[in-house]
């Protein structure tokens, strides 16, 4: 019989993960497969792991991983994908706003042959900005890079098991989970769903969390920036020649009453040193994505697993 590893990132989700470690085991009954649920904690400071050990103990699929310390929205739960062994996995965040009832879909989309099924937001319940300003990055991003990018799609889905031995051969200490799906080249099956706003518990992305994951899309996926700044290094130096010459011609031509004045060369010296020094942290984040590969610090650091 085939299993299925469903993997579960949480942090501080005390009022949540009962309620979605029933709702996935009601999911599972309609189907004849084995199956574990791996809950990654990433060092809560709540009851969260007390419950988690609650359920452990009552039902031997429940699996915990406890992290020594909070390594990240993007660490833990990569690597809590990489611990499972099932034939599929599974993963979904533990705040209900992945909807478990879609993994009936997925697991019918997995038996008609796909090895890759996603959940694609087709609408959220979220901030209208918030889902705005998403949808522009994801289609800006998409355009920029060479591999094609799903809009909407934030790591909820469905993984056959060679797409999981494919992603620990990359061995990429702080991934980008979308890149990598789209990068990897399988057919995609994609299941639109409506996003339910959080219901219980607070919001753990925030502007840190947001800008780190679309820096790293952006410094792991396209060169694109880095070619601006020499193009526009290319145009500014151009313009700067092309303004001070015509300046020159009518200084001569009016010695005496053209006076340049010192408004211009105030505002051209801020703007110039505006743009090199957002150029310079876009630079920034590329030597950042490199000394972090070049590191190579282990994804997390368990302090305890249950049930395996």
């Amino acid at each position: 019989m085939k299993r299925i590893s469903i993997v579960t990132p949480c942090f501080n989700e005390e009022e949540n993960v009962k309620e979605l470690y029933e709702r996935i085991r009601k999911v599972m009954a309609g189907f004849n497969y084995k199956y574990e649920h791996i809950f990654i904690d990433n060092a809560s400071t709540d009851h969260t792991v007390e419950l988690l050990r609650g359920l452990a103990a009552q039902d031997k699929r429940v699996k915990v991983i406890i992290n020594t310390r909070n390594f990240g929205h993007i660490r833990s739960p990569y690597y809590g994908l990489l611990q499972a062994q099932g034939d599929i996995v599974i993963v979904l965040a533990s705040d209900l706003q992945d909807p478990p009832e879609r993994i009936s879909d997925f697991i019918r989309k997995w038996e008609d042959g796909y090895k890759v099924v996603i959940g694609v937001k087709a609408s959220s319940q979220e901030s209208s900005l918030f889902y705005y300003l998403r949808s522009l990055y994801y289609r800006m991003l998409g355009s920029l890079s060479d591999v094609h990018l799903i809009d909407n799609f934030t790591g909820f889905g469905l993984y056959d098991k060679k797409v999981i031995e494919i992603l620990r051969q990359f061995n990429d200490p702080y991934p980008y989970f979308r890149g990598l799906i789209a990068d990897i080249g399988f057919d995609i099956a994609e299941i639109k769903f409506d996003q339910p706003r959080r219901k219980r518990g607070i919001s753990k992305n925030n502007f840190y969390t947001l800008y780190d994951t679309a820096m790293l899309g952006i410094v792991s996926y396209t060169k694109v920036p880095l070619r601006l700044a020499a193009m526009f290094g290319f145009l500014s130096a151009a313009i700067s020649f092309g303004v001070g010459l015509i300046y020159l011609i009518y200084k001569l031509m009016d010695w005496q009453n053209f006076s340049l004045g010192l408004a211009p060369v105030i505002i051209g010296l801020f703007f110039l040193g505006s743009v090199q020094l957002f150029f310079l942290g876009i630079i920034g984040e590329y030597i950042g994505s490199i000394y972090t590969l070049t590191v190579r610090r282990p994804l997390v650091i368990e302090k305890e697993r249950i049930n395996f």
